[in-house]
C-alpha cells in the first residue's frame, strides 16, 4: 500500500468523524413546537358577502431564542429550518379547504375549488426589535394548480408584560393558474351559473390591514383576538362572481390559542 495514502488515513478518519458531529450539532439545541388553532368569521368563499364561522390550524416550529419569534394568525404552518433570530427561513404549508355549491347558492354551475394544499417557502425578517415583514409563496396542490404567495407587515408593541398588540399592511398575490379557480368563469360556467364568463390574469389579489391583541395567559399559552380587513384588487375584483354576487370589500373576525412545547434534542 503506498505511503502517501497510509499517511493520509489518519486526516481521512478525522474528517469521517467530522460528519455525524456536524449533523448533530445542526438539530442538537433547544426547539419550540407550538399548536393550536383559530376560529373566526369570514366570507363564504373568496370575494362573497355573506359571512360563516371557520377554522384553522396554527402550527410553528423553530429554535428557540432570546425570545419566541412574533407570530400571527395569517401564518401558514412553517418550520424555521433557518433560524438566526433575527432572520427564520423555511418551508410552510396552508390546507386549502376548496368551495362548491354546497356552501353557496351563488355557487350553483360553477366548477368546484377541491379540497387540497400549498406548499411553498416563507421568510420572516426583523429589521428592528418591534417590526417583523414576512413573505411566503406557495403552489397549489389538487385545490389548483397555481402559484400564490403573501406579504405582511407587523409591528408589535407589549403593553404590560402579558399584553401585546400588533398590526400592519397586508397583500396577497397569485398566478393566472390561481386567479381561475378561484374567480374564473368559463363560458360552460357560465351558461349553467348565469354569471358573465371571465378569464382573468395573475397579478395582486388584495390589499388591506390585520391587526390583534394578544394575552400571553401563561408562559406557554398564548390567546389573541384579531381582525382583517381586505380590499379584492384588479383581476380578482373585476370578477364576474364578485361584482354579481359578491363584494370586493372582505371582512374577517376571530379568537386564536396556542400551546408552545419547548424541547431539546
Amino acid at each position: 500500500m503506498p505511503r502517501a495514502f497510509l499517511a493520509a488515513l489518519p486526516a481521512l478518519a478525522i474528517a469521517v468523524s467530522a460528519v455525524p458531529a456536524q449533523a448533530e450539532s445542526w438539530f442538537s439545541g433547544d426547539w419550540y413546537l407550538k399548536v393550536g388553532g383559530a376560529g373566526f368569521v369570514a366570507p363564504e368563499f373568496k370575494g362573497d358577502d355573506d359571512y360563516r364561522l371557520r377554522g384553522q390550524p396554527l402550527i410553528s416550529f423553530g429554535r428557540q431564542g432570546s425570545s419566541t419569534p412574533f407570530s400571527s394568525r395569517n401564518d401558514n404552518i412553517s418550520i424555521g429550518l433557518i433560524d438566526q433570530g433575527y432572520f427564520r427561513a423555511g418551508p410552510t404549508g396552508k390546507l386549502v379547504f376548496g368551495r362548491d355549491d354546497d356552501d353557496s347558492d351563488d355557487l350553483a354551475g360553477l366548477d368546484p375549488v377541491r379540497f387540497g394544499g400549498e406548499l411553498g417557502v416563507f421568510a420572516e425578517f426583523y429589521p428592528v426589535d418591534w417590526l417583523r415583514l414576512r413573505g411566503e409563496v406557495r403552489h397549489g396542490i389538487r385545490s389548483h394548480d397555481g402559484i400564490t404567495g403573501d406579504l405582511a407587515a407587523d409591528a408589535f408593541m407589549d403593553v404590560t408584560p402579558a399584553i401585546r398588540i400588533s398590526g400592519g399592511p397586508r397583500l396577497a398575490f397569485g398566478s393566472d393558474d390561481y386567479f381561475d379557480a378561484w374567480y374564473g368563469v368559463s363560458p360552460d360556467e357560465s351558461i349553467a351559473s348565469g354569471l358573465s364568463a371571465y378569464d382573468p390574469d395573475g397579478g395582486v389579489e388584495s390589499v388591506g390591514f390585520g391587526g390583534a391583541i394578544t394575552w400571553k395567559a401563561t408562559d406557554t399559552i398564548e390567546t389573541s383576538l384579531f381582525g382583517e380587513y381586505s380590499r379584492l384588487m384588479g383581476t380578482a375584483a373585476d370578477s364576474s362572481l364578485v361584482k354579481e354576487r359578491g363584494s370586493e370589500h372582505q371582512f374577517l373576525l376571530g379568537v386564536s390559542a396556542t400551546y408552545r412545547f419547548d424541547f431539546s434534542m
